[in-house]
């Protein structure tokens, strides 16, 4: 990873806080990183944890970097965008994105530029270092996407999108997932609970085997399948379950909630 490069974040959000973590974890030097944000505190906290440069000014921190990362909420790009597209330069700088719904073409029409840009679609186990980031390309040199690829890696894997609307779909799958997971999560608990075990004993039966199912599907080169089918017996009580789900057309149930995920998030980039 070139360690000659100055990156700025502007928004010091749970994400940017992450990504933050990775870099200084894995060896960046801390004095080429900035955090830019209104809030003293998360800025203070960022700079006691990791001794990187930070600012209340948004155009110092872009005028800083090289790599720029705009952290914000979609609703505030416009208002970032338009403190920075004055500074000279902006154009040669790489920006990276991590905006939902902000597409290339707009990011450009507010900065007033077309510059090398990276749109990222991280998802919330991004935080613990175990998530997933979608990465679309416009105009970036082999080198610049290698060193996003480095920095996201350190939050977990990283997936490049040939096209942008695959960010939609990405989103609808892994930006989204968590909350699926959580769901079925959340109603195995409840059934456990209601079966007699305690809020606390449910909890720990519930997450433990979603983390060991996970990892068997990590550590086992086989499909999926085939580890559903290896615990479940010809007619005992996992068949049963399994019977009903089917019954319930879950797999189609899936289909239909990734699907109106994936045109709801069109919907709202045009709107954006």
């Amino acid at each position: 990873m070139n360690q000659q490069l100055n990156i700025a974040f502007i928004g010091a959000g749970n994400m940017s806080s992450s990504i933050i973590g990775g870099l200084i974890q894995g060896g960046y030097p801390a004095n080429q990183v900035m955090a830019a944000n209104p809030s003293q505190g998360k800025l203070e906290v960022l700079k006691d944890k990791f001794a990187i440069q930070t600012t209340n000014d948004n155009l110092k921190a872009a005028q800083f970097a090289d790599v720029l990362v705009l952290g914000v909420k979609p609703q505030m790009m416009e208002t970032v965008c338009n403190q920075i597209y004055t500074i000279p330069g902006l154009s040669d700088k790489l920006i990276v994105s991590l905006a939902v719904g902000m597409t290339v073409e707009r990011l450009n029409a507010l900065l007033r530029c077309q510059p090398a840009m990276i749109r990222c679609m991280p998802n919330t186990p991004s935080l613990l270092g175990l998530g997933v980031s979608g990465l679309f390309a416009s105009k970036t040199s082999d080198a610049q996407n290698q060193f996003v690829t480095q920095m996201m890696e350190n939050t977990g894997q990283v997936i490049w999108l040939k096209s942008e609307p695959e960010i939609d779909r990405l989103a609808a799958i892994s930006g989204s997932g968590p909350a699926y997971y959580f769901l079925f999560m959340e109603s195995m608990i409840e059934k456990a609970v209601a079966l007699g075990f305690t809020p606390e004993t449910a909890k720990i039966m519930v997450q433990q085997t979603a983390l060991g199912a996970a990892e068997m599907v990590k550590e086992n080169n086989i499909p999926v399948s085939t580890l559903r089918e290896n615990v479940t017996s010809k007619g005992g009580s996992t068949a049963e379950a399994l019977r009903v789900f089917n019954e319930k057309q879950l797999k189609s149930i899936i289909d239909e909630a990734v699907d109106a995920a994936i045109t709801r998030a069109s919907e709202i980039s045009k709107t954006m």
